[in-house]
C-alpha cells in the first residue's frame, strides 16, 4: 500500500507540472496584449511597451514559466496584471461561492441519482425502472444553460420561490439569503450532472443483481431489493466512488457557465473576465487551480477505491 501512494503522488505531481507547462504556455499564443489593455487603446507604443517592461512580460517566456514555477513552490501565485491583487486572495474569495455551489450540486445530484439508479434497476422490467431510464437518459443530454432557464422560468418566474439571479451583498453574514440564491444553480448542475451518474449507478446495480451472492441471499428467503440493499450495495457504491471523481470535472465545468448565467461571483465567472482582460497570471493560476482540484480528487478516489476492495490489494500483493 506504501508503494501505491508514493506512486499516486509522484503521478499527482508529475501531473500538476505537466498541467502548468501546458496552460502557461497555450495562453501565451492566445492574442492580445495585457499591456495595451491596462494602457487603453488610446496609448503610445512607448507607454505600452513601459506597461511590458514593468510587468516583465519582455522577458523569455522560459524565463517567465520558471518564476512563476518559483512562485508557486512558495505558495504565490502571483499578482493580478490588471488590479495588482494577490491572485490567491481573490481565489480564496470566489472560492466561498464555487465551493459551496460544487457541494451543494453534489449532494443534490447524489441524493436523487443513487436511490432512483437502484430503483430502476430492481424494478428494470416494470413501468417504473423503464420509466427511470428515459428520464435520465434524457436529463443527461439536456444543455446545462437550457437546464438552467427553464429552472429559473418555473422556480423564480412562475412560483416566486427562489431569485433568479445574483448573490447577496452581505455573502454568508447573510446565510439563508446566499443558500437561497445557490439554490437554482446548484439544482441546475445536480439534475444534470445527476442523470449521468443514475445511469452509473443503474449499470452497477443491475451488475450486482447478477452476482451469485445476491442470488444466493435471495433463493435464502429474502427478495431481490432486500438482497441488493444487504449484500450488493457496497459493489454499487464502489462504482459510485469511481464515477464521482469524473462527475467533479463535470461539476467545474458546470460551475463555470452556471456561474454566467446566474451572475454568481465565483470563480468561474472571474475566469470568464480575466479572459478577456488577458490578466494572464490571474487566468493560469485560476486555471491551474482548477486543474489541482481535479487532479487530487482523482488521486483520492484512486486510493479510496484501493482501500475499499480487497480485491485490488490481493492482486497488489501477489504482483
Amino acid at each position: 500500500m506504501t508503494r501505491f501512494l508514493l506512486t499516486r503522488l509522484v503521478l499527482l505531481l508529475v501531473g500538476l507540472l505537466a498541467a502548468s507547462a501546458l496552460i502557461f504556455f497555450t495562453i501565451r499564443v492566445l492574442p492580445g496584449d495585457v499591456a495595451q489593455v491596462i494602457a487603453g487603446t488610446d496609448a503610445t507604443p512607448e507607454a505600452v511597451a513601459a506597461i511590458r517592461d514593468r510587468l516583465g512580460l519582455g522577458q523569455p517566456v522560459l524565463l517567465q514559466y520558471l518564476d512563476w514555477i518559483g512562485g508557486l513552490l512558495r505558495g504565490d501565485l502571483g499578482n493580478s496584471l490588471v488590479t495588482g491583487t494577490p491572485v490567491a486572495s481573490e481565489l480564496a474569495e470566489k472560492a466561498q461561492v464555487t465551493v459551496p455551489l460544487g457541494l451543494m450540486a453534489l449532494v443534490i445530484a447524489l441524493a436523487f441519482s443513487v436511490p432512483l439508479g437502484v430503483l430502476a434497476a430492481v424494478r428494470r422490467t416494470r413501468a417504473t425502472g423503464t420509466i427511470i431510464s428515459f428520464a435520465s437518459q434524457g436529463l443527461a443530454a439536456v444543455p446545462v444553460v437550457w437546464a438552467g432557464m427553464m429552472l429559473v422560468l418555473l422556480f423564480a418566474v412562475v412560483l416566486g420561490w427562489l431569485p433568479a439571479q445574483g448573490f447577496p451583498r452581505a455573502g454568508w453574514d447573510d446565510p439563508l439569503a446566499a443558500v437561497r440564491s445557490l439554490l437554482l444553480p446548484a439544482l441546475t448542475i445536480g439534475v444534470v450532472e445527476g442523470a449521468v451518474l443514475l445511469r452509473f449507478v443503474r449499470s452497477a446495480a443491475l451488475d450486482a443483481i447478477g452476482q451469485d451472492y445476491v442470488r444466493t441471499a435471495a433463493a435464502k428467503g429474502l427478495t431481490r431489493s432486500q438482497a441488493l440493499v444487504r449484500h450488493g450495495l457496497p459493489n454499487v457504491a464502489l462504482s459510485v466512488v469511481t464515477v464521482l471523481g469524473l462527475q467533479i470535472a463535470g461539476l467545474i465545468v458546470g460551475s463555470v457557465i452556471i456561474e454566467q448565467l446566474f451572475t454568481l461571483p465565483g470563480i468561474g465567472r472571474m475566469l470568464v473576465a480575466d479572459v478577456g482582460n488577458r490578466d494572464l497570471v490571474k487566468v493560469q493560476g485560476e486555471l491551474l487551480v482548477l486543474t489541482g482540484v481535479v487532479l487530487v480528487i482523482g488521486a483520492v478516489v484512486d486510493v479510496v477505491h484501493r482501500l475499499a476492495d480487497p480485491r485490488l490489494r490481493e492482486r497488489e500483493r501477489a504482483a
